[in-house]
């Protein structure tokens, strides 16, 4: 099983996204959550460290500037989605990957707060 890193980055672009009101509440991850194609435009026009800020974990062991170097997506290379959020919070918590965890959920509750939710 793969082990992952807190991404920094993406914690910071996250909490960024939440305070500026970047965000989207009420959304069905499935639907939401960028697929291949979707990841393959961005990178089309993005460098790999923005394309890094949409995620909250790194893939240790990955090689740099690859899809597979990012896990826990959050967003849909727009805004933060809470059903994003609460998808790696339980993904993580899952996998047993701790880290990766909390640093989702403290996320979650930081966008709870902003939005007077929690």
């Amino acid at each position: 099983m793969a082990t992952y890193a807190v991404n920094e980055a993406g914690i910071a672009h996250a909490r960024k996204l939440i305070d500026g009101r970047q965000y989207v509440l009420d959304s069905d991850w499935g639907d939401a959550q960028p697929k291949a194609a979707d990841e393959n435009r961005y990178l089309e026009n993005h460098s790999w460290e923005q394309y890094g800020e949409w995620f909250l974990g790194l893939t240790e062991g990955a090689n740099e500037e690859t899809k597979a170097r990012y896990a826990f997506v959050c967003g849909d290379f727009r805004r933060v989605h809470r059903s994003g959020l609460i998808a790696c919070v339980y993904r993580a918590a899952e996998w047993r990957h701790k880290a990766v965890e909390r640093a989702a959920y403290d996320l979650l509750q930081h966008l709870d707060k902003a939005t007077n939710l929690g």
